[in-house]
């Protein structure tokens, strides 16, 4: 209403009404001020040079950028965090229709997929509904998705493939697993087509063919030949109360 029909708005310009059409809530000040931090750049962190690259990488990656290398620069370790690669062929999305802003939606990915505990995730599921309601059910799948990522890294599972009925599970060399364990799941399940093989994969056939109950089932399986750890028993406790 307030902008003349002739005059054409730049993308940057859109994009900062949009911020404050969207970001009208109590203490969002700090959120809209991040967001311009980005659009126009953070510029030099020891003058008042302007560089305005940090577009191009966010400012999110660039505040973990900067606080690796600083710990670099201090001489401190930083334990490098396991990669864990779900391939399970389920639609684990958030769709425009529950999240209209694109940035939202990319910055909900970014946040559930570099969630380092369960607490994270918690906080994360009552913002979500907090600020858009109800989830439905592939961003419920997301987040489930999310819990059974960080139980993998925990445990030391590096990929699991999802083909038809059949999981393909890649453990690291140092995953905690009982092999004991193993042994008798893969002995239970060798008519089905069970087995683990010299590479230190595990293949098994699933019952489930329901999105959350393929989730539920692998995150079973894994819990059941995993060594238990203050973290499995806390992540597993949680999973099972949460909606």
């Amino acid at each position: 209403m307030l902008i003349p029909p002739d005059r054409e708005l730049t993308e940057i310009a859109r994009r900062r009404l949009a911020a404050l059409k969207e970001f009208s809530d109590l203490g969002a000040g700090f959120k809209i001020a991040a967001l311009d931090l980005e659009l126009r750049g953070a510029g030099n962190m020891l003058g008042g040079e302007q560089s305005g690259h940090i577009e191009a990488v966010g400012f999110e990656l660039y505040t973990t950028m900067l606080e690796q290398a600083v710990r670099e620069l201090k001489g401190e370790d930083q334990a490098e965090r396991p990669s864990v690669q779900l391939n399970l062929g389920i639609s684990l999305r958030i769709d425009s229709s529950y999240i209209e802003e694109e940035n939202q939606r990319l910055r909900m990915y970014k946040r559930i997929a570099s969630a380092e505990n369960e607490s994270a995730i918690e906080d994360i599921v009552a913002e979500i509904a907090d600020r858009y309601g109800p989830m439905p059910e592939p961003v419920e799948l997301l987040i489930t998705a999310g819990r059974l990522r960080l139980l993998c890294e925990q445990i030391g599972v590096a990929q699991i493939d999802r083909k038809g009925q059949v999981v393909s599970i890649r453990f690291t060399e140092t995953a905690s697993i009982d092999p004991e364990k193993l042994m008798q799941i893969v002995a239970r399940n060798a008519r089905r087509g069970a087995q683990f093989t010299p590479q230190g994969v595990l293949r098994f056939p699933v019952k489930a063919s329901a999105p959350a109950a393929i989730l539920l089932e692998l995150r079973q399986l894994i819990e059941s030949i995993a060594v238990p750890t203050p973290f499995a028993k806390e992540s597993a406790t949680m999973a099972r109360a949460a909606p």
